[in-house]
């Protein structure tokens, strides 16, 4: 697929990053024309619930712009948000894989999203007749899989204010720019990210203000190079007692 035809098609490409736009570049362009004309392109809102879990998977999904999380409900009714993806990869391709008829999770946008749709039996097409995208869905899905396993294992290691250090970890790990990162996340999402109530994350970022792990700027938060290095030895060192 021609990049030209490519950035036509999808033409919020322009508006996006160039790491994110080699991704999407990558992942599509061996696609031939009526993959690339059956793609629909959706602004969706923050909060919003676009694939449910044990429903009919029978679209796939890929975040062009923003954020989305996928939320496991089933533990006492306890929402846990466990995988938000950073590639470019098919939502509902691991479905696709393993042959499933319905969603295994539920997925919603964190921030408003722009989302590129296929219909599952067009996805289902191209894969089965293209060995190199094939290759590559299962290759992104299988690392996803992977990452979300080492992160659940460590969390069975941490409690309480070291399982908000470690999401402050990763957070920092992924997204600062030149040594400071900013926290944007709500303390209800830390919550749900680390299976935490709300006054046990309060008392956690508390706790970190007070020791200079964390520097509050007026209702948001901020993490330094030497800071991340702190929480990240907070950690490290619970683990090796382990």
């Amino acid at each position: 697929m021609e990049r030209n035809y490519m950035h036509e098609m999808l033409p919020f490409l322009t508006q996006i990053e160039k790491k994110r736009q080699e991704q999407f570049e990558i992942y599509f362009h061996s696609a031939p024309l009526w993959v690339m004309e059956a793609l629909e392109v959706e602004n969706i809102a923050a909060g919003t619930i676009f694939i449910h879990e044990n429903e009919p998977a029978d679209m796939i999904y890929f975040v062009g712009i923003g954020k989305v999380k996928a939320t496991d409900y089933r533990v006492s009714g306890i929402a846990f948000d466990f995988m938000k993806p950073d590639n470019v990869i098919a939502l509902g391709g691991m479905e696709v894989i393993m042959e499933q008829g319905t969603y295994k999770t539920t997925v919603q946008t964190e921030t408003d999203c722009v989302l590129v749709k296929l219909s599952r039996a067009k996805y289902e097409k191209w894969l089965y007749s293209d060995p190199e995208t094939f290759r590559l869905e299962a290759k992104l899905t299988c690392h996803s899989l992977l990452e979300e396993e080492r992160r659940n294992r460590l969390y069975l290691f941490l409690q309480g204010a070291d399982r908000l250090a470690l999401l402050y970890v990763e957070l920092y790990e992924k997204y600062n720019k030149n040594g400071t990162f900013y926290i944007k996340e709500s303390r209800t999402s830390m919550a749900d990210e680390t299976g935490l109530c709300l006054k046990s994350v309060s008392r956690a970022i508390r706790k970190f203000s007070e020791a200079g792990l964390v520097t509050k700027n007026g209702s948001q938060l901020q993490i330094s190079k030497e800071q991340y290095e702190g929480l990240k030895k907070i950690v490290t060192d619970k683990i090796d007692r382990r």
